[in-house]
């Protein structure tokens, strides 16, 4: 990672650069990207959105974080409560760090970077504790949120219009370096 820097990001400024990157480590349809678009520019008008990107000596971005305080009046809230609730977590939803998002392009993953974007975000956290989602299968990023101290909190989680299930996840703040 030492030719990659990691800092603030006005994700705004750089969404289609983000969306792009998305798009590639996730495999986004055009379609998902103008829906996401969309998505991402009403989450940063979110009291204490903020993001991070990962970028190239160059000034190219390869990685990006961004999440917010919860709210259970959010979209996301609604959709996992339930599962939550169903596994006694719901309690999760209040005094969290959302981590909305986190890419990195894959011809620069194992390299640190996402780890680093997200120790840095949940590092600036006022929250004690951090949720998130991630696709419900062993991967490399669940592997990473594990070591991090994620824990599952909900399986088998339904997003409208996703075609594959989700976990939520959360851990402790703050997280290990």
């Amino acid at each position: 990672m030492n030719d990659i820097a990691v800092g603030p990001l006005d994700l705004a400024a750089r969404v289609d650069e983000a969306l792009a990157v998305q798009a590639v480590a996730f495999g986004l349809t055009p379609e998902e990207i103008g829906v996401r678009r969309h998505i991402v520019l009403r989450h940063l008008e979110c009291p204490g959105a903020r993001a991070l990107g990962a970028t190239t000596p160059e000034g190219r971005l390869v990685g990006f974080v961004y999440g917010m305080p919860n709210d259970r009046t959010h979209w996301w809230s609604t959709v996992v409560e339930p599962y939550l609730r169903a596994n006694g977590n719901d309690g999760w939803l209040d005094d969290s760090f959302v981590i909305t998002e986190l890419h990195v392009h894959p011809g620069y993953q194992n390299r640190r970077i996402g780890r680093t974007l997200i120790t840095a975000i949940t590092a600036t956290a006022d929250e004690p504790r951090s949720i998130l989602s991630a696709i419900d299968k062993e991967s490399p990023a669940r592997a990473l949120y594990r070591k991090l101290g994620y824990r599952d909190l909900a399986r088998n989680v339904h997003f409208p219009s996703a075609t594959r299930p989700y976990a939520v996840m959360g851990a402790p703040l703050p997280l290990p370096d």
